[in-house]
């Protein structure tokens, strides 16, 4: 898989950009600030229709326009399609394929996968636990793109449960329980353990298949340091299966996790209603990174937090690359420059044998040798071929 053309209109910094590309590495070096990092921005938008850097589409859209276009073209075993995305702030965007409307945005999602490494990643060691729960769910949806959908509608389900956990909180402080507002709250228990366990269920098996790739990827990049761990941290604690999660465990069964997570959101509705939010649920769940006997947050050095997350992002490349759908873009942002020798080395083993890799950099001298391939010169409004 690899993109052959990049078009951006109005997105970010560029007023208008026409970029051919080819398979193989492909260099942007200009100073920073220049719009390198928002040309990787664009493609990784269009693989996730999420940025790595921002939660709204607003600060994408350039200044003072009231819409972005975002065009590529996308070769997949033979096959080109080319994908266009209307970002417009405030309203729902739009999307063609072929130049043919489709139904919903993400109905496009699939067409490209991308992994996309930058220094914002420092965030999936050191961050909140929104952070990594982001990165699961966002892997997930380029594993498998029907998990947007779900991932959707829990978050619709989440928001309902809520507002409707403060209204009968407030009622139930005020005198006595709402017997209209619980039998309420009773429903929407059943729409949340519905489809919070297919949520689970799926995040649960990505990370029993992605946890062996990023412990070796560690090793890969930091061979004297100590062993790695990946596990998946549920609010259901000790009620979740043994083997849940774990290389080599029990497959996770939505049907199974719908029944515990409605026995577990029963048990804890009193302080639920208490606090106004949902106690349960994985909204609340975490991705723990461990580093020998503890915790990466909080005792990894800066080194060893920076061959985290670059083995979180290795990782996902070799499991997509491993399955079905075609081998992912790797999009490298800016990130040589922040990695000694040997990460510099591992890293650049790995991209130059990626069917297309894109790398940004400042100067010339950040980007390893086997990866100088097609060059391109970003100045200020101009990409040109160097």
């Amino acid at each position: 898989m690899y993109v052959r053309h990049l078009q951006v209109t109005d997105f970010r910094s560029w007023e208008h950009v026409d970029l051919p590309l080819e398979p193989g590495p492909t260099v942007l070096v200009g100073p920073n600030g220049r719009g390198k990092t928002n040309l990787l921005e664009a493609i990784g938008y269009v693989a996730t229709l999420g940025s790595h850097r921002v939660s709204t589409d607003a600060p994408l859209v350039r200044h003072g326009r009231g819409r972005a276009l975002v065009r590529l073209a996308v070769v997949n075993e033979g096959r080109e399609l080319t994908v266009e995305l209307e970002i417009t702030p405030g309203k729902a965007n739009r999307a063609r394929v072929n130049r043919g409307a489709v139904g919903r945005p993400r109905d496009v999602l699939g067409i490209l996968r991308t992994v996309l490494f930058s220094p914002e990643d420092l965030a999936l060691v050191r961050g909140d636990p929104g952070e990594r729960r982001r990165f699961l769910d966002d892997l997930l949806v380029q594993r498998a793109p029907r998990f947007a959908g779900v991932r959707g509608d829990y978050e619709k389900v989440l928001r309902q449960r809520n507002a409707l956990l403060k209204t009968a909180g407030k009622k139930r402080s005020g005198s006595r329980d709402d017997p209209y507002a619980l039998s309420t709250l009773d429903v929407w228990d059943n729409h949340l353990a519905t489809a919070g366990a297919q949520l689970l269920a799926a995040r649960l098996n990505l990370v029993a298949d992605l946890a062996p790739h990023a412990s070796a990827a560690y090793a890969g990049v930091a061979p004297d340091s100590r062993p790695t761990r990946v596990e998946y941290r549920s609010s259901l604690g000790g009620a979740l299966p043994e083997g849940y999660g774990r290389p080599g465990g029990e497959r996770a069964e939505p049907e199974k996790l719908a029944q515990i997570l409605l026995d577990a959101l029963g048990e804890s509705r009193a302080t639920e209603l208490e606090r106004g939010v949902s106690m349960v649920g994985p909204h609340r769940d975490d991705l723990d990174l461990v580093l020998g006997e503890a915790p990466a947050k909080g005792y990894a050095s800066h080194g060893e937090s920076w061959s985290f997350a670059l083995a979180l992002r290795l990782g996902s490349y070799e499991l997509l690359r491993a399955e079905s759908g075609g081998e992912p873009v790797l999009l490298l942002d800016d990130v040589f420059a922040e990695l000694d020798r040997r990460r510099r080395a591992r890293l650049a083993e790995v991209a130059a044998s990626a069917e297309q890799v894109l790398v940004t950099a400042a100067v010339d001298e950040d980007v390893p040798g086997e990866l100088k391939g097609t060059r391109f010169a970003v100045s200020e409004g101009e990409v040109r071929r160097a």
